[in-house]
């Protein structure tokens, strides 16, 4: 019987925090969850963009906002000080409840669907700074070309529906339903292209005909789901798109603060250790690399990438 309380040790995995570095022109840095940070030196998008990391009592007892401290903090150590787009990859607070205040801060462009855009309204964003994504139709952010695709959020989700009016923090946890769950697609000018799969649920075949050399895959609460759904979740996403690398997101313990060493969510609300027992042999069966990110470090998971020629997705669109 696997245990139940206590949490995987992630310095079991740290031959896999290898992710090529960057060195000019594109990167992508970790900053905890799923926020991702895409930049080329002259434009850059983020997923997300979640700094406050509020506690668990924070959540579970009283109303929670965004912290100002820790979101300037954030992005001065990450280097931001201007955006292209930032994209909640759904609504819930562990994504969303800061990306009105990021966009707000960096000039950005909040992107995303109904229950994002209620969240930029509260935050006081004005309508022309917020983009209403229709899905599976490309949106141009600087040198960025980012494409929404519909999909779920993990079971269970513990705030379903969708956000039906402004949300002016603070709030309860709970105002941050989960709306709009995305597959996030990315290309470059310069070619490259990633999936940022924020969520650990999936529409089949959603993602046919698609295709992204990277996969930014998350595993939030993928360890409570049996050995068929983790299975169906790889080949719904990094199958699916032909990925030839898989960099692992939402696997951190979200109430911690980022200027604390990153460590795994507890087994009570996931388990990483039984994700990898099956994703770990899927990668290598499969000759797909599979890393965690390092959180701050700029990295280039495009560099050498296995294989000469890209490996196609499953039925790829001409």
């Amino acid at each position: 019987m696997k245990p139940r309380f206590g949490r995987p040790d992630i310095s079991r995995y740290a031959d896999r925090f290898d992710v090529p570095g960057a060195g000019e022109g594109l990167s992508v840095t970790f900053l905890g969850v799923s926020t991702l940070l895409f930049a080329d030196g002259a434009s850059a998008v983020m997923t997300d963009g979640f700094f406050s990391r509020p506690s668990p009592a924070a959540v579970g007892l009283r109303r929670i906002a965004p912290d100002r401290r820790r979101i300037d903090a954030a992005l001065t150590r990450a280097g931001v000080a201007a955006l292209d787009a930032v994209v909640p990859v759904h609504t819930h607070f562990d994504h969303a409840m800061d990306s009105a205040v990021v966009a707000a801060r960096t000039g950005a462009r909040l992107v995303g669907g109904p229950s994002a855009a209620h969240i930029g309204r509260g935050g006081g964003l004005p309508d022309d700074e917020i983009v209403r994504a229709a899905p599976g139709e490309p949106i141009t952010c600087g040198a960025f070309t980012l494409t929404l695709v519909e999909s779920r959020h993990c079971p269970p989700d513990r705030y379903p529906g969708s956000i039906t009016g402004p949300v002016a923090p603070p709030v309860r946890a709970s105002a941050y339903r989960c709306g709009d769950a995305w597959s996030l697609l990315l290309r470059h000018a310069g070619g490259r292209t990633a999936l940022v799969q924020g969520s650990a649920g999936f529409v089949p075949g959603a993602l046919e005909g698609r295709s992204a050399d990277v996969a930014y895959l998350g595993v939030g609460q993928l360890g409570l789901q049996d050995e068929e759904y983790v299975r169906a979740y790889w080949k719904e996403t990094v199958e699916a798109v032909g990925a030839r690398r898989v960099v692992l997101v939402h696997w951190d313990d979200f109430f911690r603060p980022l200027d604390k060493p990153l460590r795994a969510l507890p087994r009570l609300g996931d388990d990483l250790d039984a994700t990898m027992r099956i994703i770990g042999p899927l990668a290598a069966e499969q000759g797909v690399p599979l890393h965690f990110p390092t959180v701050w470090r700029r990295e280039d998971p495009w560099s050498g990438l296995p294989g000469g020629d890209r490996r196609p997705a499953r039925h790829e669109r001409p």
